[in-house]
């Protein structure tokens, strides 16, 4: 049970002096609390013996006011500390974890759901913070209040009194244990199904258009419904368990105070102890509930945040498929790229993605690649955006592999437009500038001509300032392409990557656009995926792609020569545009 305190070690060591200051003011604080039934119980010892005066009645009422300003001091003292640290905890772990997503690859991200690592980042997070706050009181006003109490009790009214009273404890503990592995065994399933339903209710959330257009919302209701029950019976087995606990505790205190109070009448008749011994007794005795009670909430914050520490660690103790080298090259400009003889699988997939590609790409020039859907241009783009281990054979820049590069540097050259446009639920100009600070006015007017946006821009609401809702929810699918190349463009790269980028706009809108990239990128690489030929038939080489292998290749009018898949797509899609 105690194996989280453990776990978090580190964090306790990085902040010694808060939690040192903490628990030593809780101590204190435990002691100080002590003296008020002593106090009473004296007082009733004066009354019954005709001994309490004025000035013995005001020196007690000003110790009583000492005392509660004091606590109260050093109450605010430990609650500082202690809960604080348990803040700074949650930052700390929020942050590891948002740092540890940002270097994870994809393969990560296949085998982890976005509504399972969000679980993880939420509620697991508020148990292990719960386990570093209210844990470390529960612990101590269940281990060092207790003993203060009893050994008050003992030494100061009656050690057969206090052993007698205390005779439940050996079966509080034993019910401690029983609960404590049901506990942690429950809570980690309600978590797992909490993970389930975050998850689909993410996908239905994102999806919901399809939900409507197919009629499904009924249908996506009851799934729903079904785990949200799941969910609640899984919660309701854990507060089942927490319900049994505490009138099994509560029995203990009755008997334990069954017992105080009748032994203790008894010694009072043979006056082995006065009568304000067993009234301070009883009350400490009703101090001793909530220690009592503090073992089954420690039990109960221990199983939960040892639970919740260990599937955050899962997440945590996964490593990067891509890792920084130890010893880094450095290129101030990517001059050559070449492909050399560069195979590439997917993890777990079967064949072959890439197969003995060779391509060389000097610096200034425009390359396109095209093929057929699932040929592999896509996949080619991710070697040189390194999201996977480096492929078999050589893929060097300026002679120099790429994994001796840092995945900063080799990406700091590459502005990317991937397939799937994602756009943040932001205004525009902060989707336009999220890869490259602060522009001019100027600077974006002029991207927004170059990718044919400016006139879609002028026309929304508030322009520039316009929110695009959830991922670009607010634009045409034509509009969120642009605004993808347009914050690529922004950025000046060394190397751009359009990765079928123009899909989505018309011909006379793509041919604007080629326009505008042949001029803005003289002097640097532009890589372009497409399934519409027209958009690389500019571009200095063009290769074709068919099963991971290139199969053509040549400018367009070599290309055009050669009677091949390329030539046959570009005369269809030539007709198809004249029809």
């Amino acid at each position: 049970m105690f194996s989280v305190f453990n776990k978090l070690s580190w964090f306790f060591k990085e902040h010694w002096i808060r939690y040192s200051v903490a628990i030593t003011a809780l101590i204190i604080v435990s002691f100080i609390d002590l003296i008020p039934p002593k106090l009473v119980g004296m007082t009733i010892d004066a009354i019954q013996y005709n001994q309490l005066t004025a000035a013995r009645l005001t020196e007690i009422i000003m110790i009583f006011t000492g005392l509660i300003i004091i606590s109260y001091a050093i109450m605010f003292l430990w609650d500082y500390n202690l809960f604080g640290g348990s803040l700074l905890l949650e930052r700390k772990m929020r942050s590891n974890l948002m740092s540890h997503f940002l270097k994870m690859s994809p393969r990560f991200y296949s085998k982890n759901r976005t509504g399972d690592l969000m679980a993880r980042s939420t509620n697991d997070l508020k148990a292990i913070m719960m386990t570093a706050g209210f844990g470390i009181l529960t612990l101590v006003d269940s281990t060092v209040f207790m003993l203060f109490i009893i050994l008050m009790m003992g030494f100061t009214i009656s050690w057969p009194l206090t052993l007698a009273a205390l005779i439940p404890m050996p079966i509080m503990a034993f019910i401690v244990h029983k609960y404590g592995k049901v506990i942690h065994t429950r809570f980690t399933e309600a978590q797992s199904a909490f993970s389930e339903l975050n998850n689909y209710t993410l996908e239905s959330a994102r999806g919901v258009r399809v939900i409507r257009a197919f009629v499904q919302e009924k249908q996506d209701f009851d799934r729903f419904s079904n785990m949200t029950e799941k969910v609640f019976q899984k919660n309701k087995a854990v507060a089942k368990m927490e319900a049994f606990f505490e009138p099994s505790i509560n029995i203990l205190v009755g008997i334990s105070y069954t017992i105080g109070l009748g032994y203790g009448a008894l010694m009072v008749f043979e006056n082995r102890i006065s009568l304000g011994d067993l009234v301070s007794f009883n009350v400490y005795l009703g101090m001793l509930i909530w220690p009592m009670f503090a073992i089954g909430e420690l039990i109960n914050v221990m199983q939960r945040g040892n639970a919740s520490i260990d599937r955050v660690d899962k997440v945590l103790s996964q490593q990067p498929d891509v890792q920084n080298p130890a010893k880094p090259a450095y290129v101030a400009v990517p001059e050559v790229i070449d492909f050399n003889h560069v195979s590439f699988s997917y993890p777990e997939a079967v064949g072959k993605q890439l197969d003995n590609i060779d391509l060389t790409i000097h610096r200034g020039e425009t390359i396109g690649i095209v093929g057929k859907t699932g040929s592999g241009k896509t996949t080619l783009f991710k070697q040189l955006l390194r999201e996977y281990v480096p492929p078999k054979g050589k893929l060097t820049i300026n002679d120099v592999p790429i994994d001796r590069f840092t995945l900063e540097s080799t990406r700091s050259w590459i502005g990317y437009v991937p397939q799937e446009h994602v756009l943040f639920s932001k205004t525009v100009k902060e989707n336009l500038l999220f890869g490259c600070g602060e522009k001019s006015v100027e600077d974006i007017h002029h991207i927004l001509e170059s990718a044919s946006l400016k006139e879609d821009i002028e026309a929304l609401p508030k322009g520039l300032e316009t929110l695009v809702g959830e991922s670009g929810v607010t634009l045409s699918g034509g509009q969120k392409q642009r605004v993808s190349l347009a914050r690529a463009l922004l950025m000046d790269p060394e190397i751009l990557i359009l990765d079928d980028s123009l899909s989505a706009v018309d011909g006379k809108t793509e041919a604007n656009i080629i326009s505008h990239l042949r001029k803005e990128r003289q002097g640097k690489t532009t890589l372009i995926a497409a399934h519409r030929l027209s958009a690389v038939k500019h571009a200095d080489q063009i290769i074709v792609l068919e099963d991971g292998k290139i199969t053509e290749r040549g400018t367009h009018e070599q290309l055009m020569k050669q009677n091949g898949w390329y030539k046959e797509q570009f005369n269809i899609q030539q007709m198809e545009s004249e029809v």
